[in-house]
């Protein structure tokens, strides 16, 4: 199989003004770009660019993929959205996490060195199905970053390498509600970031049910109504001047403010935990006869 890297940029919050397009061009004169998108292939050579500058500096999302195993999906969210300090507990392996100005930006991969047997030639479809955790993100769902982090440790089941034998003891970070019940933006996370199915059905053993109401019509248009009009006036003044994703992360975040995926429960399994017990789900269902 030839080489082969896809690189994909969106401006989601902000669209990019000539002059960063001009900027944003001048790293390649093959790639589509638009205001909110830059999108290139390549089957040899590579990109000039820096994706974590340029994630600092113009886009919101980012997702790259090779044909040689290599996954990266990576968010840019205003650190008011997002305290970056509850993020690092999330971080382990290749998972990261920094701040860039009034924003922290998230970075997750995974790498397989036998990934071409799960490549995705249609590659251009897939940040379109992950991109919806940012705006999760940023409305308070921190499932996505429970995701990446125990994505990072089932790396370990593929390459003994990937961590120091210490790691068995490290305790995983508060585990967020609704983890049996991934929204499809999510579900698309745990299958690019090649999360193990039983790793992630042990670790929703210790997930309580996920009780919300962000998705009831009625409710929602309720609390509307009883917002006072001169937020309501701000908000319609900031949406018609660009900042429309913005507003709708903070409603969201302010409606479903008290519910359980906003306040996770205390951690109290090892990695060691997580493995093993997933390592015995999985020797079990092997063993039971096809039905």
């Amino acid at each position: 199989m030839s080489e082969y890297q896809y690189y994909e940029f969106l401006a989601i919050d902000r669209p990019l003004d000539d002059d960063e397009q001009a900027a944003v061009r001048s790293l390649s004169t093959r790639a589509m770009i638009s205001a909110t998108s830059f999108v290139n292939e390549y089957h040899w050579g590579d990109f000039k660019g820096d994706p974590r500058e340029l994630m600092e500096r113009y886009y919101d999302a980012h997702l790259y993929v090779a044909n040689w195993g290599s996954h990266r999906v990576m968010f840019r969210l205003p650190s008011d959205l997002l305290n970056p300090d509850f993020v690092e507990d999330y971080c382990a392996g290749d998972t990261s996490a920094w701040v860039a100005g009034e924003f922290v930006v998230l970075d997750f991969a995974s790498e397989d060195d036998t990934g071409e047997s799960d490549f995705d030639d249609d590659a251009e479809n897939l940040l379109s199905a992950i991109v919806g955790v940012r705006a999760e993100l940023a409305a308070g769902d921190i499932r996505p970053l429970y995701l990446a982090w125990l994505a990072a440790y089932g790396a370990w089941e593929r390459d003994e390498d990937a961590f120091d034998r210490e790691a068995d003891d490290e305790l995983e970070p508060p585990v967020p509600a609704g983890l049996d019940t991934l929204t499809a933006a999510q579900g698309a996370l745990a299958d690019f970031l090649r999360l193990d199915d039983d790793l992630l059905a042990v670790a929703a053993e210790a997930s309580p049910p996920l009780a919300d109401t962000a998705g009831d019509p009625d409710a929602l248009a309720t609390w509307v109504t009883d917002l006072p009009a001169a937020e309501k006036d701000s908000y319609l003044a900031r949406i018609m001047l660009g900042e429309g994703a913005r507003v709708r992360a903070e409603l969201l975040r302010r409606h479903s403010g008290g519910t359980a995926r906003a306040t996770p429960g205390p951690a109290h399994r090892t990695v060691a935990d997580l493995l093993d017990a997933a390592a015995r789900r999985r020797t079990d269902r092997e063993r039971r006869p096809a039905r």
